[in-house]
């Protein structure tokens, strides 16, 4: 049986997919923050990528899923023979339930290991097994204190260090953050917010239309879902192979001085700290470009991801009581020519 709805089936919460998409061709951009109401597809959309992408080699054996070709390995690795055995293996998503402990997602003792054998072993945790895929948190806004501080740093340095119980280990731990959430049920804390390169905002379809055609594929996938995702297939390899094609195009996408300014403009005038901004701007511009063929970014492909870029990095302003998807959509009219 299907594990997942096919991402090709997904109606509308066009914003939500292409930020998916756009964080799939490159994963430099810092994930994706999906917040709205429940029951709007958003786990849905996240788990039918993972599945729509292509498979990955790791390096056999390894238990962090190391890139056979890369250069950020564990010590295990470094010290294998070169040329490196390998294996193909699905995506890894990986979710990060609320209730998970610090131990559960670092890694910790094998007790198995150390009451059977006597011996102390590493017992890989949710970064591992999320390593070159995604980790997906859903209700992120209700993450522990403690767990937030933890995902920050791992998230920033792509490494996962665990030091204790008489162990000393370093393994690669990149991966895409997807989180989601209620905006009713509380906000995030601002330095996780901020390492999320795309925010978009989803809601109740109010089209009565697509409301019908949403239940109606939802309950055909129920009752024959492998009926339902043959009748997908097609646009599930096509959409793979738009993916691929962009990953091998992005590097060659140039991103002028047009665009890099019109984004320092954007971000200026709203009041954004630092230069996160624009870079996010820049690769995300960029990424839209590869997906749609083009040699290089433009202003249009600027203006369709500055909301999903910009809106989580405003400041409260207590003059303006807009929201930030108004506050971005009014800089773009004044600031894009």
């Amino acid at each position: 049986m299907p594990s997942s709805y096919p991402f090709s089936a997904i109606v509308g919460q066009d914003e939500m997919r292409l930020a998916l998409l756009i964080a799939a061709v490159d994963p430099a951009i810092g994930g994706v923050l999906v917040m709205g109401d429940r029951g709007t597809g958003k786990s849905t959309a996240v788990r039918a990528l993972a599945n729509l992408l292509p498979p990955i080699d790791v390096v056999s054996d390894c238990q962090f899923g190391c890139d056979p070709a890369g250069t950020s390995v564990c010590s295990e690795c470094e010290a294998r023979s070169s040329p490196r055995r390998t294996r193909r293996v699905p995506v890894p998503m990986i979710d990060l339930p609320l209730g998970a402990t610090e131990d559960r997602i670092v890694g910790g003792l094998n007790l198995e290991s150390a009451l059977v054998y006597g011996q102390k072993t590493f017992q890989p945790g949710l970064l591992a097994r999320a390593n070159r895929g995604f980790l997906y948190i859903d209700e992120v806004n209700l993450l522990e204190d403690h767990l937030v501080d933890l995902l920050i740093d791992v998230a920033a340095s792509g490494v996962n260090v665990f030091e204790r119980d008489g162990l000393s280990v370093r393994h690669p731990a990149r991966f895409v953050l997807v989180g989601s959430g209620n905006p009713e049920e509380g906000d995030l804390r601002p330095q996780l917010l901020d390492r999320f390169g795309l925010a978009v905002e989803v809601s109740t379809p109010t089209d009565l239309a697509q409301r019908v055609d949403i239940v109606r594929r939802r309950d055909e996938f129920e009752r024959d879902p492998i009926g339902f995702v043959g009748r997908f297939q097609r646009a599930e390899r096509e959409q793979r192979e738009a993916i691929v094609d962009a990953r091998n195009r992005v590097a060659t996408v140039m991103v002028p001085d047009l665009v890099l300014e019109a984004s320092a403009r954007l971000c200026s005038g709203l009041g954004t700290d630092g230069v996160r901004g624009e870079l996010t701007l820049m690769r995300a511009s960029r990424a839209l470009a590869a997906l749609s063929k083009a040699p290089e970014a433009t202003l249009e492909h600027l203006r369709q991801v500055a909301p999903m870029a910009l809106r989580h990095r405003l400041r409260r302003n207590p003059i303006d009581d807009a929201g930030s998807s108004a506050r971005v959509a009014r800089a773009i009219e004044e600031q894009l020519p």
